[in-house]
């Protein structure tokens, strides 16, 4: 199952071969236009010339009238942020699965705050846990929100054809691989999250309270407490993947935390940890624009994680 949503069938327009990324984030709005061919192949040198990169701060969460301000073509992908999407776990109803995602809509309905009515979802599958208890992952978000959304985002030679979240865009970034990775990753002013990618799928996400300001904290901030509180929350995921979800235990951990002292971050978590400890590296070009990773990860859906998904209904 995909946790991407596909958006069909809202207008037709011809579009530039450029893929938009677009992160909704709690501050500002994060746009990058990348040439297609660095996105399919990441190891590209394309030059950072063919891609342009915007960010804009928000008024009043008013996401839609800010999207009317930024100049672009192409296919784009829309990254939710953590306040437009909630995510939670639920044991897999035993429905046909063409009734599926009429059936979650009711059995999430006290476990979210978002309407029933003004709901619309997507799931993906959870590892199986122990004891054979098969989980879902149910993705929910306000459906009148996102038609605004939208509706802001197309115009003349540019079209929505993704929506997903936050987590999927950064998973998307790490190569398929057989062992498992920790993935630890921030998008500027927003919360830490936990990931854990194993084959190109998403095992485990968590979000983290209390780090939203880590990117203004000096390096003996980082390295008295912070650190150590960090350290302690990814030892806790990772005993959760090797215990209940009987998995080989976690083979690295990769930082995405776009900071001036990410290199002395990644340091130090290095020595509360057993296992390596390095910068997540983004396409050649784009290093220098680490702040709008979660925006070009949302751009390579079609060739990592997004590989799980299946295309769902249309925002109409």
């Amino acid at each position: 199952m995909s946790l991407l949503t596909r958006i069909n069938n809202i207008f037709s327009k011809s579009q530039s071969d450029q893929l938009v990324g677009i992160s909704l984030q709690q501050e500002s709005i994060a746009l990058c236009s990348l040439p297609a061919l660095v996105v399919t192949k990441p190891e590209d040198s394309t030059p950072a010339s063919d891609a342009t990169f915007h960010n804009k701060k928000l008024n009043q969460l008013d996401f839609s009238h800010a999207i009317t301000g930024f100049d672009y073509t192409g296919k784009c992908h829309i990254v939710l942020s953590a306040q437009q999407s909630q995510i939670v776990q639920i044991d897999k109803p035993n429905v046909p699965m063409a009734e599926i995602n009429a059936a979650l809509k009711w059995q999430v309905k006290d476990l979210v705050t978002i309407s029933p009515d003004n709901m619309v979802l997507d799931y993906f599958d959870g590892p199986l846990l122990a004891g054979g208890k098969e989980k879902i992952h149910v993705v929910c978000a306000p459906i009148n929100e996102l038609k605004q959304i939208v509706a802001a985002t197309n115009k003349d030679g540019a079209e929505v054809v993704n929506i997903t979240t936050v987590e999927f865009a950064f998973a998307n970034l790490l190569p398929t691989q057989s062992d498992a990775c920790l993935l630890v990753c921030q998008q500027p002013n927003e919360e830490i999250i936990l990931l854990i990618v194993k084959q190109a799928k998403l095992y485990f996400h968590r979000r983290l309270r209390g780090f939203r300001q880590i990117a203004n904290k000096t390096e003996d901030e980082l390295g008295a407490t912070v650190i150590d509180n960090l350290a302690l929350e990814i030892q806790r995921s990772s005993d959760y993947f090797e215990r209940q979800l009987k998995q080989a235990p976690i083979k690295e951990i990769k930082i995405l935390v776009p900071m001036a002292n990410e290199g002395f971050f990644a340091r130090k978590l290095a020595e509360n940890s057993h296992v390596p400890v390095t910068l997540l590296t983004l396409p050649k070009a784009y290093q220098q624009y680490r702040s709008y990773a979660a925006a070009i990860g949302a751009t390579m859906y079609d060739t990592s994680v997004a590989d799980q998904a299946q295309e769902i209904k249309h925002v109409s």
